[in-house]
């Protein structure tokens, strides 16, 4: 295999990798700061550009082989359609053409498939943000609609409250004049004993 489709090969592995740290199921504590520290790169102009360019480059790759498999899947039909199959030459060379086409069609798929998880992690990536900035927003919604919560009062409830209040300090105040006058009969009578 060319450097060119190894080095495709290791992109493809990892935006592979990088989509299953994105998809993976975290929390909101880890994912967040996982996420900002994996868009670091992206941030930069320099990045994006080089990033463009090697994307471009991998389109053409894509767009040769897939031309390159077409030439050769035609090649093939035509060595199919010759009349002189009994030569052992022919069946090497029909063997070989098999073999650059599937060269050619393992280099199609190979540009394909990285193009393709490009866009699939680029969307997975903006949606996941999303979702975070959503769920903060909607934690920020709840921390609030508790305060407001808190300060909206039912009326009716509040003087139900004060008459409950109310009807216990007479309660209270009744126990506390039994207390003392229960007391002071208590001292009465240990005095009069002693």
């Amino acid at each position: 295999m060319p450097i060119y489709y190894t080095l495709v090969l290791g992109l493809l592995l990892t935006e592979t990798v990088l989509f299953a740290l994105i998809s993976l199921p975290l929390p909101s504590k880890i994912r967040g700061p996982l996420l900002k520290t994996l868009s670091i790169p992206f941030h930069s102009q320099h990045f994006q550009i080089v990033l463009k360019c090697i994307l471009g480059f991998i389109l053409v790759l894509f767009i040769d082989s897939f031309n390159r498999m077409n030439k050769i899947t035609n090649e093939l039909h035509a060595h199919q359609d010759n009349p002189v199959t009994g030569a052992i030459g022919i069946h090497e060379s029909r063997s070989e053409i098999q073999a650059r086409r599937f060269y050619a069609q393992r280099n199609a798929y190979l540009c394909g498939f990285t193009l393709f998880l490009t866009l699939i992690v680029n969307k997975t990536f903006s949606l996941v943000f999303e979702l975070l900035a959503i769920k903060e927003k909607l934690r920020e919604h709840e921390k609030t609609s508790k305060i407001q919560d808190l300060d909206t009062v039912d009326e009716d409830s509040v003087k139900e409250l004060k008459s409950k209040i109310s009807e216990q300090d007479e309660t209270i105040e009744n126990l506390k004049s039994q207390a003392t006058a229960l007391s002071d009969e208590y001292d009465g009578l240990s005095q009069r004993k002693s």
